[in-house]
Order: C-alpha cells, then sequence, then structure tokens
C-alpha cells in the first residue's frame, strides 16, 4: 500500500489550499483515509477523516466549517479543501490509510500506512 500527499504550498492567511491524497495497492473499497498534520514541536494531531465506500466523514471539532474532505473512489484519491487558513495550521500534512472496514476516528494508532507527509506554510 501507498499512499501520496500532494498540493502543501505556502499561502498568505486567509488563502486555501486543496491537498491529495493518492492510494494504490488497496485490495478493496472499504476503507478509510485520515488527514493529520504536526506542526513543529508538536504532536500529530487528527484533521479529518473519510469512510471511501460511503462518504462518512469526521473532523476535528475546531476545524469544521473551514476544512472539507472529500474522495472520488475512481481515482483512489482524497483531498482536504482547507479554506481561511491560520497560522496555526501550518505543518506537515500527512493521509493515513486504515484498511480495516469500520467508521473512521482520529486515532493515529488505527492506521496502518502512511504517506510521507506535504508541508503546508501559513503566513500572517
Amino acid at each position: 500500500v501507498q499512499l501520496v500527499e500532494s498540493g502543501g504550498l505556502s499561502v498568505q492567511a486567509g488563502g486555501s489550499l486543496r491537498l491529495s491524497c493518492v492510494a494504490s495497492g488497496l485490495t478493496h473499497d472499504d476503507y478509510a483515509i485520515g488527514w493529520f498534520r504536526q506542526a513543529s514541536g508538536k504532536e500529530r494531531e487528527g484533521v479529518s477523516c473519510i469512510n471511501v465506500m460511503d462518504g462518512r466523514t469526521y473532523y476535528e471539532d475546531s476545524l469544521l466549517g473551514r476544512f472539507t474532505i472529500s474522495n472520488d473512489i475512481g481515482k483512489k484519491t482524497v483531498y482536504l479543501q482547507m479554506n481561511d487558513l491560520k497560522p496555526e495550521d501550518a505543518g506537515v500534512y500527512y493521509c493515513a490509510v486504515d484498511h480495516i472496514p469500520r467508521h473512521c476516528i482520529l486515532r493515529t494508532s488505527r492506521y496502518q500506512y502512511w504517506g510521507q507527509g506535504t508541508q503546508v506554510t501559513v503566513s500572517s
């Protein structure tokens, strides 16, 4: 299983970015993709996740309304649309897959495979 993130850039506060996560090597479509982020010197934290087959989503509460997760099953791609970005949103964003069919949650231990991350920088 391989995950490749893209879309990380340097933007000004208030700007928007869309991150992509392309998954390969999965043998079924009943899996979840989670987005996590890690700021310098801080622990990795959950952002959002989606059950790819039925589209159920979950968000970290503080990000509701600014971040939107979506997926394209045919392209095996999950997107994270991030609007009204703030300096505290900066960090390395990772996507990960939980290939066990179950409702997604934002706990790192639930995910078996991880991408290499994409850097998001937000300047004030």
